[in-house]
């Protein structure tokens, strides 16, 4: 009945949000926020307790100031994401200002294939339709499988009208078909900064241990292509702001595993320098990093304790 009552809820926002005016939406969007940080449930908690990392010393005014602006962040993305379809193509175009786009479209130009690593800030999905849009470029990605299947099939289905080939996390081919379309000269855009297996890399993120996907750097690796970080953040404005990193390379080391690590470690430390220039666009609200998910007393170890659905 729950996974039922979820997909109902999410259906609702894709047909209704949809049709309002931009105006009202957005002051739904905010509403919505605020009811939900006024709870202080647990998914705001696990917030608050991520940021105190990013920003180390920050006393419970600011970091309460901070979850605020944060849920209102995470809605925007939720509105944007359910109105998007029914975006124009101008919309589209006028929605995104990126920096240092040459890094993308130089590495597309020279056929090696791109990877786009993000983390969890502000909106990809909107960053993706542009990419298709205004660029025209198609490109491939991976989504978590969620439940209930119908779920899924919505986000999946969502995506695929932006003009995205979308392949499921678990369950398919998804790393050999990831590789093909790089040797092919193709675009992957991956987001990166939370492990979803049992095989992520270790890297050090705001001066603790947490796991980070190797895939991004595998696949660059493997195939030669170039691995591009981007990170995203919102300002007062309508338009959503990005910076298309310069390419991290590909050390000489003896082993795969150590390239891997390295690449992993750079791409992490790109995403934190990201997420501190604004932390309140980072929607974060599961646990991440080690030593929070350390086994507990009556809980599984890694239980997620996040009460909200994350940008999958």
């Amino acid at each position: 009945m729950s996974e039922k009552l979820t997909d109902a809820l999410y259906g609702l926002g894709w047909s209704t949000v949809k049709k309002l005016p931009e105006p009202v939406a957005v002051a739904l969007g905010q509403r919505v926020a605020d009811l939900a940080w006024k709870r202080r449930g647990k998914g705001v908690l696990r917030l608050e307790a991520n940021l105190a990392r990013v920003v180390p010393g920050a006393s419970p005014r600011r970091l309460a100031e901070l979850s605020r602006a944060g849920m209102r962040s995470y809605l925007r993305y939720w509105m944007e994401s359910f109105r998007l379809p029914a975006w124009s193509e101008q919309r589209v175009r006028g929605g995104f200002d990126p920096e240092g786009l040459h890094n993308l479209t130089d590495g597309l130009a020279s056929g090696r294939g791109v990877v786009l690593a993000l983390p969890h800030l502000a909106n990809w999905d909107l960053a993706g339709a542009w990419v298709t849009t205004e660029l025209g470029v198609p490109f491939t990605t991976v989504a978590e499988r969620l439940k209930p299947e119908s779920l899924y099939d919505r986000f999946v289905a969502y995506r695929e009208g932006l003009g995205m080939e979308v392949l499921p996390h678990t369950g398919g081919s998804a790393f050999g078909t990831l590789a093909r379309r790089l040797r092919e000269g193709g675009l992957v855009c991956l987001v990166a900064d939370r492990d979803l297996s049992a095989s992520g890399v270790e890297v050090k993120f705001f001066g603790e241990s947490a796991k980070m996907p190797a895939g991004p750097a595998i696949l660059a690796a493997r195939t030669g292509a170039l691995l591009l970080p981007v990170t995203l953040w919102y300002d007062a404005s309508p338009v959503m702001r990005g910076r298309v990193h310069p390419p991290i390379e590909v050390p000489s080391m003896d082993t795969s595993a150590e390239q891997a690590a390295a690449m992993t470690q750079e791409l992490a430390d790109v995403f934190a320098s990201g997420i501190a220039e604004h932390p309140q666009d980072w929607h974060m609200l599961q646990r991440l990093w080690l030593a929070d998910l350390e086994p507990r007393p009556g809980g599984a170890p890694g239980a997620d304790d996040s009460s909200g659905t994350e940008k999958p």
